[in-house]
């Protein structure tokens, strides 16, 4: 008998298109692997290994990798203050990185000679899942495995894998042929004929999450975020591990309307790209973050986190998360943020995140060394006097010999 293919399976759309399509074209059994990066619940958990047996798979794994998502990327991504294009928290890049992984475990055990996922040929997911499951393969000395693309393979339209589905009896919720949705931990990403255009707007039956602000409640919600060395510990002084902490600010900032929001970026293959995503947790807490940071770190720190933050985020989002600079990045990140411990006030505000402040043992704010435009202990007047003389010097000099062209 032939090694089964393991799949990588949401119980969505394309991956539902995969089950079938694989047994009846390859003749192999497909076993179905579900790795959890957040925003499942236990009913849904459920329904997937259902759908999947529906589907025909030869077997289902669920392995549950919210922790690991955690630990191995997000976490650098908040003490990175990591928002690609200033606006997006990177929702579904970290999550491939772990799904990848586990889904290489899970076809080490099961035999499988071949894995599958159900990207599209113009996405970036592509490229994550090739690019990191050929790699994770050679790394474990187990010999290559063959990477399966039926979707891009096929150039399958969201409507002829629906068709097809239904042409076998299983039934295709219509909502997914308009819309692709990815929920995790670090928020929710949303595709679909609007994110097609430049300008399209997506309409509010397409946001899943979040209520509209405009419905929001009309009083804000002040939170405080509790950070130790760079990471977020505790929410209004009750302690909560990462996974928990993020999930409950999802659900919590959803009901306030606030993480809403759109990106248009560079896709790897070098188009552009767009989507709309429902970030709560993110974004909340990288604001929270950046402002204790400002408080605590010394300038040259600040550039410096927000310069390798970014290029942490950009490789992480184009797949090079196993590249080892990357290790080298999350110490600097790890060292630059020993002393990013102290609390932050937030507001929700019927969609808005606004931080109130922060306060940290190690702040460098000393109000009583110097207070702005007013009086000062570190230096003299005649000391800033000057100061003010020879800063800027050069571009002045550069000033008197343009003039003298």
């Amino acid at each position: 008998m032939s090694a089964p293919i393991a799949l990588a399976f949401s119980g969505g759309l394309d991956t539902s298109f995969c089950v079938p399509y694989l047994r009846e074209e390859t003749g192999r059994d497909v076993w179905t692997v579900t790795v959890d990066t957040g925003g499942f619940s236990d009913d849904e958990r459920a329904e997937i290994a259902a759908r999947s047996a529906r589907l025909g798979a030869a077997g289902h794994t669920l392995v549950d990798a919210r922790a690991d998502l955690w630990a191995d990327v997000l976490q650098f991504l908040v003490k990175g203050d990591v928002l690609r294009g200033g606006v997006y928290p990177l929702c579904v890049g970290p999550e491939r990185v772990v799904q990848a992984r586990a889904l290489a475990e899970a076809a080490r055990e099961v035999g499988a000679t071949a894995v599958a996922h159900g990207s599209t040929g113009a996405g970036n997911d592509q490229i994550r899942f090739d690019t990191a499951l050929r790699l994770l393969a050679e790394r474990a000395g187990a010999g290559a495995l063959d990477v399966l693309a039926p979707i891009r393979t096929l150039a399958l339209s969201r409507k002829e894998s629906s068709d097809y589905l239904r042409e076998r009896g299983v039934e295709v919720d219509a909502s997914t042929t308009d819309y692709s949705v990815n929920r995790g931990l670090w928020g929710t990403t949303i595709g679909g004929k609007e994110t097609h255009a430049s300008d399209g707007v997506l309409p509010e039956h397409a946001w899943p999450d979040t209520v509209s602000p405009q419905l929001a409640p009309d009083a804000p919600c002040q939170l405080v975020v509790t950070f130790e060395a760079g990471v977020p510990v505790a929410v209004d002084g009750d302690r909560l591990d990462p996974v928990a902490l993020v999930e409950m600010l999802n659900r919590e900032g959803a009901a306030h309307g606030v993480g809403r929001g759109i990106h248009v970026g560079d896709t790897i293959l070098g188009i552009k790209g767009r989507i709309a995503f429902e970030a709560p947790g993110a974004l909340t807490l990288v604001a929270a973050h950046r402002e204790l940071a400002k408080l605590v770190q010394t300038q040259r720190q600040l550039v410096e986190s927000a310069r390798l933050g970014g290029l942490y985020g950009r490789l992480v989002h184009e797949g090079l998360f196993f590249d080892p600079v990357c290790r080298d990045l999350e110490a600097f990140l790890d060292s630059a943020n020993r002393r990013v411990t102290g609390t932050v006030t937030a507001e929700w505000f019927k969609g808005a995140i606004r931080v109130l402040g922060a306060v940290s043992p190690h702040s460098l704010f000393d109000a009583g060394a110097a207070r702005y435009g007013e009086d000062h202990a570190l230096w003299s007047g005649r000391d800033a006097h000057g100061f003010a003389q020879i800063y800027g010097l050069q571009a002045r000099l550069a000033a008197r010999a343009g003039a003298e062209q």
